[in-house]
């Protein structure tokens, strides 16, 4: 079997864009990946172009010596756009062979360890309070807030993630730490945003009751000294996690330290060699990884050196239909995993991509059984919907 042509879509999935890879064969077997960067979708797309010409005429089903090819060709670069193309292209080419083997990709890696895996409602609220147009209950309020917790508790899922809201008409949500004018770049939570804050998750948890798990994304918004003093407001309310972007052991170890609030941070590192030396710091109480960044046989290694560090993972996955599949896929051959997210809220289009869509109840996912990830991207629509030009993102 060889690989003949590798192609990248960059997709308009309505406020954001979604990079897919479609690597085909001479046998006439197909694999799909994802590698999803909402902020840089076409630098991930002209990295694809620039790798294909290493693979073509090369067998897919030796993903690992694939890898190996990427890694070389990306050495002089290896993280960021280039790593997340290799991603999607590797995501394809492991598709391609359990395809070609009549299995699933859980069944290629091992088999399971699950029948189906705990999710939590992600972005409950920010795409609501940014996305007017989703035709959602609007967030102008802390009543509206009040009432998407109790959404949430009739819905069966038993855990959600919100971002900073900031109800109003129009609503809107605090996201400085990925742009924004003067005055926005010192990261610094004074006493009226930590005040908004704690309202903000008060008001969820007196919504969802006691059992309900809460998280609350701060990104990359603030710096370490006002994330500990949220970490520690928020105590009484046994969030899940607090979660925090941050490219520096030492501080999120400080941060982690400073309180009893568990941390989550990861879904940036792309690697083992990124995420060891917080693994060693024992910076976080809880580890994501972006499979569409990172790979799959590398997202695995990921996982099980978590293992061997004793720490749990939660695979970041708030794209197409298709990750959720792939990170699905990951959870189901790893023995440490946590939760999964998910994007609830969505515009019709991301259901009409697929052929197959998760199986979700009571919010648990079952794992996928078919051939490669479960799933098939729908070309026809996938070409009708291309990304034209950057709108931003949050």
């Amino acid at each position: 079997m060889k690989i003949v042509d590798i192609e990248a879509f960059v997709f308009d999935a309505g406020w954001q864009s979604w990079t897919f890879v479609k690597v085909s064969t001479d046998e006439g077997i197909t694999g799909w990946g994802e590698c999803s960067v909402p902020r840089g979708p076409f630098a991930v797309a002209g990295a694809v172009e620039d790798i294909k010409n290493i693979l073509i005429g090369t067998d897919p089903r030796a993903y690992e010596m694939r890898f190996a090819d990427m890694a070389r060709l990306n050495i002089q670069g290896p993280l960021g756009a280039r790593a997340q193309a290799a991603a999607g292209v590797e995501l394809a080419l492991i598709d391609i062979k359990a395809k070609a083997l009549g299995i699933s990709v859980v069944e290629l890696f091992g088999g399971p360890t699950r029948e189906d895996l705990r999710l939590y409602w992600s972005h409950c609220g920010t795409t609501r309070a940014l996305y007017p147009e989703m035709g959602k209950p609007p967030i102008r309020s802390m009543a509206d807030v009040h009432a998407l917790g109790k959404e949430v508790a009739a819905s069966g899922y038993t855990a959600l993630k919100t971002n900073i809201l900031l109800p109003g008409d129009p609503s809107s949500a605090h996201f400085h730490g990925f742009g924004g004018g003067p005055g926005t770049t010192d990261q610094v939570a004074d006493n009226a945003m930590l005040s908004h804050i704690e309202t903000l998750i008060g008001t969820f948890r007196d919504a969802v009751g006691p059992s309900i798990d809460i998280c609350l994304d701060l990104n990359f918004n603030f710096k370490p000294e006002s994330c500990i003093r949220i970490a520690r407001m928020l105590e009484p309310y046994k969030l899940m996690w607090l979660e925090i972007d941050m490219y520096s052991p030492e501080a999120m170890k400080d941060i982690r330290m400073s309180s009893r609030t568990p941390i989550c941070t990861g879904e940036n590192f792309i690697y083992m060699r990124e995420f060891l030396p917080y693994f060693q710091n024992r910076s976080a109480d809880v580890f994501m990884v972006d499979v569409p960044w990172v790979g799959f046989s590398q997202a695995k290694k990921i996982g099980e050196l978590a293992q061997v560090f004793e720490f749990n993972m939660a695979p970041h996955n708030y794209y197409s239909h298709l990750a959720t599949f792939i990170s699905a896929s990951l959870c189901a051959v790893l023995p440490n995993v946590h939760i999964m997210e998910t994007d609830v809220d969505e515009l019709p289009i991301r259901s009409e991509l697929m052929t197959k869509l998760p199986e979700i109840a009571n919010g648990r996912m079952k794992i996928p059984t078919g051939p490669g990830w479960g799933t098939e991207i729908r070309e026809d629509v996938l070409r009708a919907h291309p990304w034209k030009k950057s709108k931003g993102a949050w």
